[in-house]
């Protein structure tokens, strides 16, 4: 993955953050966004990358907020019906991990940076919606954004982001795609569980 659809995937993390307040989708990536900004401005260690910082921040801060069963069974697609209930459960696992692993390693890419909020299109769906953004900056030109989020019984969530037309969990399902095709459903729970543990991820990485 680029560094930019890494970054843009911690930010997809950080935005959730607050969907358990009742602001509007676009209030609530205005807020988080200006939120993290100041937390990475106010700590070095954290915009400098640290890994235990970050990871912490998630598990305590983010993560509880995002659609993890959601994003799963689109980036898994047609393989998710097929998948057991203890397949599902591992799958979401691994790849809950995996975007751990993406925000502690791009906590430090939020330096110097800010997103903007832009107008809604037409009538919007009180279930699910996009948050159309741009991501400004420095010296470059504005990246186009977009939030998928729906309401849950929690609160809204995230579940995906589209940069430049391109679906981060689309991009991930024809990664997975291949994997499943050759080695099955417990091929990819492998191959998803061998590129975190390195990493040392999730709650193991918060504790040590």
């Amino acid at each position: 993955m680029s560094k930019a659809l890494a970054f843009l995937g911690a930010l997809a993390l950080s935005v959730a953050a607050w969907a358990q307040q009742d602001l509007a989708p676009d209030q609530l990536v205005q807020k988080i966004t200006d939120d993290v900004l100041a937390a990475v401005k106010s700590d070095k260690q954290l915009a400098a990358g640290d890994r235990q910082k970050a990871v912490k921040l998630a598990e305590e801060k983010v993560l509880p907020y995002i659609d993890f069963d959601q994003a799963t069974r689109l980036a898994v697609g047609r393989a998710w019906r097929e998948a057991t209930p203890e397949q599902r459960k591992r799958l979401v696992t691994e790849f809950r991990n995996m975007l751990v692993r993406t925000y502690s390693n791009a906590i430090e890419g939020y330096q110097g940076q800010t997103l903007k909020v832009l107008p809604s299109r037409g009538k919007q769906d009180p279930e699910e919606t996009v948050v159309r953004t741009q991501f400004v900056r420095a010296g470059g030109q504005p990246l186009p954004i977009d939030f998928s989020m729906r309401k849950t019984d929690q609160g809204w969530k995230v579940f995906d982001i589209t940069v430049e037309g391109v679906s981060l969990v689309m991009t991930y399902r024809s990664e997975f795609d291949a994997v499943v095709k050759q080695e099955g459903i417990d091929g990819l729970i492998k191959r998803l569980a061998s590129k975190n543990t390195p990493a040392a991820v999730g709650g193991s990485a918060a504790k040590k």
